[in-house]
Protein backbone atom coordinates (compact mmCIF):
# COMPACT_ATOMS: atom_id res chain seq x y z
CA UNK A 1 0.00 0.00 0.00
CA UNK A 2 1.38 3.42 -1.00
CA UNK A 3 2.29 6.12 1.50
CA UNK A 4 -0.55 8.33 0.20
CA UNK A 5 -3.09 5.55 0.72
CA UNK A 6 -1.76 4.92 4.23
CA UNK A 7 -2.13 8.59 5.14
CA UNK A 8 -5.67 8.71 3.69
CA UNK A 9 -6.61 5.60 5.68
CA UNK A 10 -5.20 7.13 8.86
CA UNK A 11 -7.13 10.37 8.31
CA UNK A 12 -10.34 8.41 7.65
CA UNK A 13 -9.94 6.37 10.83
CA UNK A 14 -9.47 9.58 12.85
CA UNK A 15 -12.35 11.57 11.38
CA UNK A 16 -13.91 12.48 14.72
CA UNK A 17 -10.57 13.71 16.09
CA UNK A 18 -10.09 15.93 13.03
CA UNK A 19 -13.68 17.17 13.41
CA UNK A 20 -12.97 18.04 17.06
CA UNK A 21 -9.92 20.10 16.06
CA UNK A 22 -11.90 21.90 13.35
CA UNK A 23 -14.77 22.71 15.76
CA UNK A 24 -12.34 24.04 18.37
CA UNK A 25 -10.62 26.28 15.82
CA UNK A 26 -14.02 27.45 14.56
CA UNK A 27 -15.13 28.44 18.07
CA UNK A 28 -11.78 30.10 18.72
CA UNK A 29 -12.22 32.30 15.65
CA UNK A 30 -15.79 33.23 16.62
CA UNK A 31 -14.90 33.93 20.26
CA UNK A 32 -11.89 36.04 19.28
CA UNK A 33 -13.92 37.95 16.67
CA UNK A 34 -16.65 38.78 19.19
CA UNK A 35 -14.15 39.81 21.87
CA UNK A 36 -15.33 37.22 24.41
CA UNK A 37 -11.87 35.97 25.35
CA UNK A 38 -10.34 32.73 24.12
CA UNK A 39 -11.38 29.09 24.01
CA UNK A 40 -7.72 28.17 24.52
CA UNK A 41 -7.09 30.28 27.60
CA UNK A 42 -5.42 28.23 30.39
CA UNK A 43 -8.30 28.78 32.79
CA UNK A 44 -10.91 27.75 30.22
CA UNK A 45 -9.09 24.51 29.33
CA UNK A 46 -9.02 23.65 33.05
CA UNK A 47 -12.75 24.38 33.24
CA UNK A 48 -13.51 22.14 30.26
CA UNK A 49 -11.66 19.26 31.93
CA UNK A 50 -13.36 19.74 35.30
CA UNK A 51 -16.81 20.17 33.75
CA UNK A 52 -16.64 17.10 31.52
CA UNK A 53 -14.71 14.54 33.59
CA UNK A 54 -17.92 12.81 34.66
CA UNK A 55 -19.10 12.61 31.02
CA UNK A 56 -15.90 10.77 30.02
CA UNK A 57 -16.35 8.25 32.85
CA UNK A 58 -20.03 7.64 32.03
CA UNK A 59 -19.31 7.42 28.29
CA UNK A 60 -16.65 4.77 28.95
CA UNK A 61 -19.20 2.61 30.76
CA UNK A 62 -21.98 3.38 28.28
CA UNK A 63 -19.74 2.22 25.43
CA UNK A 64 -19.56 -1.26 26.97
CA UNK A 65 -23.38 -1.39 26.99
CA UNK A 66 -23.67 -0.10 23.42
CA UNK A 67 -21.13 -2.62 22.15
CA UNK A 68 -23.40 -5.48 23.26
CA UNK A 69 -25.91 -4.65 20.53
CA UNK A 70 -26.75 -0.95 20.61
CA UNK A 71 -28.13 -1.23 24.15
CA UNK A 72 -28.12 1.81 26.45
CA UNK A 73 -28.55 2.56 30.15
CA UNK A 74 -31.09 5.29 30.93
CA UNK A 75 -30.57 5.10 34.68
CA UNK A 76 -27.06 6.52 35.02
CA UNK A 77 -28.17 10.05 35.90
CA UNK A 78 -30.44 8.73 38.64
CA UNK A 79 -27.67 6.51 39.98
CA UNK A 80 -25.40 9.57 40.13
CA UNK A 81 -28.07 11.38 42.14
CA UNK A 82 -28.63 8.45 44.51
CA UNK A 83 -24.94 7.73 45.17
CA UNK A 84 -24.34 11.45 45.68
CA UNK A 85 -27.21 11.58 48.17
CA UNK A 86 -25.74 8.63 50.08
CA UNK A 87 -22.26 10.21 50.10
CA UNK A 88 -23.59 13.57 51.32
CA UNK A 89 -25.75 12.00 54.03
CA UNK A 90 -22.99 9.74 55.39
CA UNK A 91 -20.15 12.28 55.26
CA UNK A 92 -21.89 15.55 56.15
CA UNK A 93 -24.94 14.56 58.19
CA UNK A 94 -23.56 11.48 59.96
CA UNK A 95 -19.85 12.34 60.01
CA UNK A 96 -18.65 9.01 58.58
CA UNK A 97 -15.08 8.42 57.48
CA UNK A 98 -14.49 9.72 53.94
CA UNK A 99 -12.72 6.63 52.60
CA UNK A 100 -15.24 4.21 54.10
CA UNK A 101 -18.05 6.23 52.56
CA UNK A 102 -16.38 6.21 49.13
CA UNK A 103 -15.97 2.42 49.35
CA UNK A 104 -19.62 1.95 50.33
CA UNK A 105 -20.78 4.26 47.52
CA UNK A 106 -18.85 2.21 44.98
CA UNK A 107 -20.41 -0.97 46.37
CA UNK A 108 -23.88 0.61 46.05
CA UNK A 109 -23.13 1.44 42.41
CA UNK A 110 -22.01 -2.13 41.72
CA UNK A 111 -25.11 -3.59 43.40
CA UNK A 112 -27.42 -1.33 41.40
CA UNK A 113 -25.64 -2.29 38.20
CA UNK A 114 -25.88 -5.98 39.15
CA UNK A 115 -29.62 -5.52 39.82
CA UNK A 116 -30.08 -4.19 36.30
CA UNK A 117 -27.78 -6.84 34.86
CA UNK A 118 -29.76 -9.66 36.49
CA UNK A 119 -33.05 -8.62 34.87
CA UNK A 120 -31.42 -7.92 31.52
CA UNK A 121 -29.02 -10.86 31.22
CA UNK A 122 -30.84 -13.69 32.97
CA UNK A 123 -34.55 -12.76 32.88
CA UNK A 124 -34.08 -11.25 29.38
CA UNK A 125 -36.12 -8.11 29.91
CA UNK A 126 -35.07 -5.49 27.30
CA UNK A 127 -32.38 -3.10 28.65
CA UNK A 128 -34.46 -0.08 27.69
CA UNK A 129 -37.31 -1.16 29.98
CA UNK A 130 -35.10 -2.20 32.90
CA UNK A 131 -33.02 0.97 32.89
CA UNK A 132 -36.08 3.17 32.33
CA UNK A 133 -37.55 1.63 35.47
CA UNK A 134 -34.21 2.19 37.20
CA UNK A 135 -34.20 5.84 36.15
CA UNK A 136 -37.50 6.37 37.96
CA UNK A 137 -36.74 4.08 40.91
CA UNK A 138 -33.30 5.40 41.88
CA UNK A 139 -34.27 9.05 41.39
CA UNK A 140 -37.20 8.46 43.73
CA UNK A 141 -34.99 6.79 46.35
CA UNK A 142 -32.51 9.68 46.12
CA UNK A 143 -35.27 12.23 46.68
CA UNK A 144 -36.49 10.24 49.70
CA UNK A 145 -32.98 10.23 51.21
CA UNK A 146 -32.45 13.95 50.57
CA UNK A 147 -36.03 14.85 51.50
CA UNK A 148 -35.91 17.43 48.74
CA UNK A 149 -32.98 19.27 50.36
CA UNK A 150 -29.42 19.92 49.22
CA UNK A 151 -26.60 18.68 51.48
CA UNK A 152 -23.52 20.92 51.61
CA UNK A 153 -20.72 21.78 52.03
CA UNK A 154 -18.48 18.72 51.75
CA UNK A 155 -15.36 18.58 53.99
CA UNK A 156 -12.06 19.82 52.62
CA UNK A 157 -10.53 16.35 52.89
CA UNK A 158 -13.12 14.99 50.46
CA UNK A 159 -12.81 17.89 48.05
CA UNK A 160 -9.03 17.49 47.95
CA UNK A 161 -9.42 13.95 46.59
CA UNK A 162 -11.16 15.17 43.43
CA UNK A 163 -10.68 18.93 43.14
CA UNK A 164 -6.99 19.52 43.89
CA UNK A 165 -4.08 19.95 41.48
CA UNK A 166 -0.63 18.47 40.89
CA UNK A 167 1.74 19.71 42.17
CA UNK A 168 0.19 20.80 45.47
CA UNK A 169 1.36 24.31 46.38
CA UNK A 170 0.70 25.57 49.89
CA UNK A 171 -0.69 29.04 50.53
CA UNK A 172 2.53 29.93 52.34
CA UNK A 173 4.52 29.07 49.21
CA UNK A 174 2.22 31.19 47.06
CA UNK A 175 2.59 34.15 49.40
CA UNK A 176 6.35 33.81 49.81
CA UNK A 177 7.37 33.05 46.21
CA UNK A 178 4.57 33.47 43.67
CA UNK A 179 6.81 33.36 40.58
CA UNK A 180 8.68 30.33 41.89
CA UNK A 181 5.42 28.51 42.58
CA UNK A 182 4.19 29.21 39.04
CA UNK A 183 7.48 27.96 37.61
CA UNK A 184 7.28 24.76 39.65
CA UNK A 185 3.74 24.11 38.46
CA UNK A 186 4.70 24.58 34.81
CA UNK A 187 7.83 22.42 35.10
CA UNK A 188 6.06 19.52 36.83
CA UNK A 189 3.15 19.63 34.38
CA UNK A 190 5.43 19.52 31.32
CA UNK A 191 7.57 16.73 32.75
CA UNK A 192 4.48 14.62 33.40
CA UNK A 193 3.23 15.35 29.87
CA UNK A 194 6.57 14.31 28.32
CA UNK A 195 6.54 11.08 30.32
CA UNK A 196 2.98 10.39 29.15
CA UNK A 197 3.99 10.99 25.53
CA UNK A 198 6.97 8.67 25.86
CA UNK A 199 4.84 5.93 27.47
CA UNK A 200 2.17 6.33 24.79
CA UNK A 201 4.68 6.07 21.93
CA UNK A 202 6.36 3.00 23.43
CA UNK A 203 3.03 1.23 24.00
CA UNK A 204 1.87 1.98 20.46
CA UNK A 205 5.08 0.56 18.96
CA UNK A 206 4.85 -2.54 21.16
CA UNK A 207 1.22 -3.04 20.17
CA UNK A 208 2.03 -2.60 16.49
CA UNK A 209 4.89 -5.11 16.64
CA UNK A 210 2.73 -7.65 18.48
CA UNK A 211 0.04 -7.37 15.81
CA UNK A 212 2.58 -7.81 13.01
CA UNK A 213 4.08 -10.84 14.71
CA UNK A 214 0.63 -12.45 14.97
CA UNK A 215 -0.16 -11.73 11.32
CA UNK A 216 -2.71 -8.94 11.81
CA UNK A 217 -2.99 -6.04 9.40
CA UNK A 218 -1.38 -2.85 10.73
CA UNK A 219 -1.48 0.71 9.39
CA UNK A 220 1.38 1.96 7.25
CA UNK A 221 4.38 3.48 9.00
CA UNK A 222 3.79 6.97 7.59
CA UNK A 223 0.23 7.18 8.87
CA UNK A 224 1.26 5.56 12.16
CA UNK A 225 4.00 8.13 12.77
CA UNK A 226 1.72 11.04 11.83
CA UNK A 227 -0.83 9.82 14.37
CA UNK A 228 1.81 9.57 17.12
CA UNK A 229 3.18 13.03 16.37
CA UNK A 230 -0.23 14.69 16.29
CA UNK A 231 -1.50 13.12 19.51
CA UNK A 232 1.77 13.85 21.30
CA UNK A 233 1.57 17.45 20.13
CA UNK A 234 -1.98 17.71 21.49
CA UNK A 235 -0.90 16.31 24.87
CA UNK A 236 1.99 18.80 25.10
CA UNK A 237 -0.22 21.69 23.95
CA UNK A 238 -2.84 20.97 26.63
CA UNK A 239 -0.13 20.46 29.26
CA UNK A 240 1.39 23.82 28.33
CA UNK A 241 -1.95 25.52 28.97
CA UNK A 242 -2.59 23.63 32.21
CA UNK A 243 0.92 24.49 33.40
CA UNK A 244 0.14 28.17 32.95
CA UNK A 245 -2.93 27.80 35.17
CA UNK A 246 -3.01 25.60 38.30
CA UNK A 247 -1.28 22.48 37.04
CA UNK A 248 -2.71 19.02 36.41
CA UNK A 249 -6.22 18.59 37.85
CA UNK A 250 -6.30 15.44 39.98
CA UNK A 251 -9.61 14.62 38.31
CA UNK A 252 -7.76 14.43 34.99
CA UNK A 253 -5.38 11.85 36.45
CA UNK A 254 -8.30 9.76 37.73
CA UNK A 255 -10.07 9.93 34.36
CA UNK A 256 -6.86 9.08 32.48
CA UNK A 257 -6.34 5.96 34.60
CA UNK A 258 -9.94 4.83 34.04
CA UNK A 259 -9.73 5.43 30.30
CA UNK A 260 -6.38 3.60 30.02
CA UNK A 261 -7.70 0.57 31.92
CA UNK A 262 -10.86 0.27 29.83
CA UNK A 263 -9.07 0.94 26.55
CA UNK A 264 -6.68 -1.91 27.33
CA UNK A 265 -9.54 -4.13 28.51
CA UNK A 266 -11.64 -3.71 25.38
CA UNK A 267 -8.71 -3.99 22.95
CA UNK A 268 -6.41 -6.58 24.50
CA UNK A 269 -8.39 -8.98 26.68
CA UNK A 270 -10.56 -11.94 25.72
CA UNK A 271 -13.49 -10.86 27.89
CA UNK A 272 -13.25 -7.36 26.43
CA UNK A 273 -13.48 -8.72 22.90
CA UNK A 274 -16.58 -10.68 23.92
CA UNK A 275 -18.41 -7.34 24.11
CA UNK A 276 -17.71 -6.82 20.41
CA UNK A 277 -18.60 -10.43 19.58
CA UNK A 278 -21.96 -10.11 21.32
CA UNK A 279 -22.80 -6.90 19.48
CA UNK A 280 -21.52 -8.18 16.14
CA UNK A 281 -23.56 -11.39 16.11
CA UNK A 282 -25.04 -12.72 19.34
CA UNK A 283 -26.02 -16.12 17.87
CA UNK A 284 -22.57 -16.69 16.41
CA UNK A 285 -20.98 -15.67 19.72
CA UNK A 286 -23.12 -18.20 21.59
CA UNK A 287 -22.26 -20.97 19.13
CA UNK A 288 -18.58 -20.09 19.61
CA UNK A 289 -18.86 -20.76 23.33
CA UNK A 290 -19.26 -17.19 24.59
CA UNK A 291 -21.48 -16.91 27.67
CA UNK A 292 -23.49 -13.98 26.34
CA UNK A 293 -25.60 -13.68 29.50
CA UNK A 294 -22.44 -13.24 31.57
CA UNK A 295 -21.10 -10.62 29.15
CA UNK A 296 -24.35 -8.64 29.32
CA UNK A 297 -24.41 -8.90 33.11
CA UNK A 298 -20.86 -7.52 33.28
CA UNK A 299 -21.67 -4.58 30.98
CA UNK A 300 -24.49 -3.30 33.20
CA UNK A 301 -22.79 -4.08 36.50
CA UNK A 302 -19.79 -2.13 35.26
CA UNK A 303 -22.07 0.74 34.24
CA UNK A 304 -23.36 0.94 37.81
CA UNK A 305 -19.80 1.04 39.15
CA UNK A 306 -18.70 3.84 36.82
CA UNK A 307 -21.90 5.78 37.59
CA UNK A 308 -20.89 5.69 41.25
CA UNK A 309 -17.42 6.97 40.35
CA UNK A 310 -18.99 9.81 38.35
CA UNK A 311 -21.28 10.58 41.30
CA UNK A 312 -18.33 11.00 43.66
CA UNK A 313 -16.72 13.36 41.14
CA UNK A 314 -19.88 15.44 40.79
CA UNK A 315 -20.37 15.77 44.55
CA UNK A 316 -16.84 17.18 44.81
CA UNK A 317 -17.24 19.46 41.81
CA UNK A 318 -20.50 21.01 43.04
CA UNK A 319 -19.51 20.71 46.71
CA UNK A 320 -22.98 19.36 47.42
CA UNK A 321 -25.44 16.50 46.98
CA UNK A 322 -28.57 17.90 45.34
CA UNK A 323 -31.95 16.44 44.26
CA UNK A 324 -31.37 17.77 40.74
CA UNK A 325 -27.96 16.10 40.34
CA UNK A 326 -27.50 13.83 37.35
CA UNK A 327 -30.30 15.21 35.20
CA UNK A 328 -29.73 14.33 31.51
CA UNK A 329 -26.33 12.78 32.27
CA UNK A 330 -27.38 9.62 30.45
CA UNK A 331 -27.99 11.68 27.32
CA UNK A 332 -24.51 13.21 27.53
CA UNK A 333 -22.95 9.75 27.83
CA UNK A 334 -24.99 8.21 25.00
CA UNK A 335 -24.33 11.18 22.71
CA UNK A 336 -20.59 11.00 23.40
CA UNK A 337 -20.44 7.34 22.36
CA UNK A 338 -22.35 7.78 19.12
CA UNK A 339 -20.52 10.97 18.16
CA UNK A 340 -17.27 9.15 18.93
CA UNK A 341 -18.00 6.46 16.36
CA UNK A 342 -19.89 3.76 18.27
CA UNK A 343 -22.41 1.96 16.07
CA UNK A 344 -26.11 2.22 16.86
CA UNK A 345 -26.27 -1.51 16.12
CA UNK A 346 -23.46 -2.51 18.50
CA UNK A 347 -20.18 -4.29 17.90
CA UNK A 348 -18.30 -1.17 16.80
CA UNK A 349 -16.70 1.58 18.86
CA UNK A 350 -13.64 2.41 20.92
CA UNK A 351 -12.98 3.94 24.32
CA UNK A 352 -10.79 6.61 22.71
CA UNK A 353 -13.65 7.48 20.35
CA UNK A 354 -16.07 7.82 23.28
CA UNK A 355 -13.58 10.10 25.05
CA UNK A 356 -13.21 12.29 21.96
CA UNK A 357 -17.00 12.36 21.65
CA UNK A 358 -17.28 13.52 25.27
CA UNK A 359 -14.69 16.26 24.67
CA UNK A 360 -16.55 17.24 21.48
CA UNK A 361 -19.79 17.69 23.46
CA UNK A 362 -17.89 19.61 26.15
CA UNK A 363 -16.36 21.98 23.60
CA UNK A 364 -19.79 22.56 22.03
CA UNK A 365 -21.26 23.43 25.43
CA UNK A 366 -18.33 25.60 26.45
CA UNK A 367 -17.98 27.41 23.12
CA UNK A 368 -21.67 28.21 22.83
CA UNK A 369 -21.80 29.36 26.45
CA UNK A 370 -18.87 31.74 25.94
CA UNK A 371 -20.60 33.13 22.84
CA UNK A 372 -23.74 33.69 24.92
CA UNK A 373 -25.94 31.40 22.83
CA UNK A 374 -29.31 30.67 24.45
CA UNK A 375 -29.49 27.32 26.27
CA UNK A 376 -32.47 26.24 24.16
CA UNK A 377 -30.43 26.69 20.99
CA UNK A 378 -27.59 24.79 22.59
CA UNK A 379 -29.86 21.78 23.10
CA UNK A 380 -31.05 22.02 19.51
CA UNK A 381 -27.49 22.06 18.18
CA UNK A 382 -26.45 19.08 20.32
CA UNK A 383 -29.50 17.13 19.18
CA UNK A 384 -28.69 17.84 15.55
CA UNK A 385 -25.06 16.79 16.02
CA UNK A 386 -26.19 13.49 17.58
CA UNK A 387 -28.62 12.82 14.73
CA UNK A 388 -25.92 13.48 12.14
CA UNK A 389 -23.51 11.14 13.93
CA UNK A 390 -26.01 8.27 13.92
CA UNK A 391 -26.99 9.06 10.32
CA UNK A 392 -23.34 8.79 9.33
CA UNK A 393 -23.17 5.35 10.99
CA UNK A 394 -26.35 4.10 9.29
CA UNK A 395 -25.25 5.32 5.85
CA UNK A 396 -21.81 3.75 6.30
CA UNK A 397 -23.42 0.42 7.22
CA UNK A 398 -25.59 0.48 4.10
CA UNK A 399 -22.65 1.28 1.85
CA UNK A 400 -20.75 -1.68 3.26
CA UNK A 401 -23.74 -3.94 2.76
CA UNK A 402 -24.41 -4.19 6.49
CA UNK A 403 -27.65 -3.74 8.36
Amino acid sequence: MSTTMNIKKTLKSNTIFIALVVVMLFFQLLITATGNGSLFSPGNITNIINQNAYVVVLATGMLCCILTGGNIDLSVGSIVCLVGAIAGTLIVNLGWNIYLTIFLCLIVGILIGAWHGMWIAYIHIPPFIVTLAGMLLWRGVALIILNGLTISPMPDGYLALFSSYIPVISEERWDADFDGAKSSIYAVTMVVALLCCAAYIVMEFVSRNNKKRKGYEVPGMAGFVIKLVLLSAVILFVANLLGQDQGLPIILVIVAVIVAIYAYYTKNTVSGRYLYALGGNAKAAQLSGVNTDKVMFFAYTNMGFLSAVAALMCVARFNSAAPTAGQNYEMDAISSCFIGGASAYGGTGTVSGAVIGAIFMGVLNNGMSILGIDSNWQKAVKGLVLLLAVLFDVVSKKRKGGK
